[in-house]
């Protein structure tokens, strides 16, 4: 099977609409002037604000998003395969859609992704972030189908469930894709650990586009990009400043990984544990 060389780009964006898409087509030029054939962007892609109410005002519905119109022009432009790692779709006017979308080289949306797990937490410092308070989560898992295999499509948070991941593996998904806008005080403990745990559990490439930087409203992003092989090595990592990093990604690889080690033919039902009862 053909392989092809993918890019990662970084962004710092704030809450600029058009100064973020600049920010996009610039890019995702020089990656495609460099040779990429998928380029990948990160969650938040085209603004990002630590206010709810901001990022509510500047959401549009998919048909008339500017952000989708800029994707299409550049994929048919540069004749890549272009994911935009999310974007906020307005469903309603009290709540949004945190999608990712993948764009053909003909600029057609291949495919459409609406991230399942929200983002409600507490953060080490005490800050409260609670997603679900402005977007819909998704309910189904989703895979494209590329001219290299499939790709399983997932956002930023739901890299903590590893049974989103499995389940994407299991259906044959040998590219795995997490945009995201990690926050700067779990990105530092937790970004790398889950990214190669989910590369070595399924035995497939982990493409992990990332924001970076300060955002307006308080919000701080970790950066660090990562390419990860199916045996769980980096190929290819940014650091904390914009920027794009490039890998060649090998289906046969993956292939060859799980045929040595079968881990995913090897699921075994099991009857749950229940809690032993109090004594006394």
């Amino acid at each position: 099977m053909a392989g092809f060389k993918a890019a990662c780009v970084q962004l710092n964006a704030g809450n600029v609409l058009a100064v973020n898409l600049r920010a996009i087509e610039s890019s995702v030029r020089e990656a495609a002037a460099h040779g990429a054939q998928l380029v990948t962007l990160p969650e938040y892609a085209a603004l990002l604000d630590g206010s709810g109410r901001v990022m509510r005002e500047n959401s549009f519905a998919e048909d008339v998003h500017p952000a989708l119109a800029t994707c299409c022009a550049l994929a048919r432009e540069t004749g890549v395969w272009l994911l935009a790692g999310s974007v906020t779709i307005r469903i309603d006017d009290s709540s949004m859609a945190n999608r990712s979308f993948l764009f053909g080289p003909d600029g057609a949306v291949v495919a459409r992704y609406d991230k399942i797990h929200m983002f409600d937490v507490t953060l080490p410092s005490g800050k409260v972030i609670r997603e679900s308070s402005a977007y819909r989560p998704g309910d189904r898992a989703v895979m494209a189908q590329t001219p290299w295999g499939l790709m399983g499509m997932t956002v930023c948070y739901d890299l903590r469930f590893p049974q989103l991941f499995r389940a994407l593996a299991r259906a044959g998904a040998l590219f795995l894709t997490v945009p995201a806008s990690f926050q700067r005080e779990t990105g530092v403990a937790h970004w790398h650990s889950l990214l190669r745990a989910r590369a070595i559990e399924n035995l497939a490439y982990v493409v992990a586009p990332a924001m970076c930087g300060e955002h307006p409203s308080g919000r701080s992003t970790y950066g660090h990009s990562l390419i990860i092989d199916p045996w769980g090595k980096i190929i290819a990592e940014l650091g904390t400043e914009p920027g794009i990093c490039y890998a060649d990604i090998n289906p046969d690889e993956v292939l060859r990984v799980r045929t040595m080690l079968p881990a995913l033919t090897h699921d075994t039902d099991f009857i749950a544990p229940s809690a032993p009862a109090a004594e006394g």
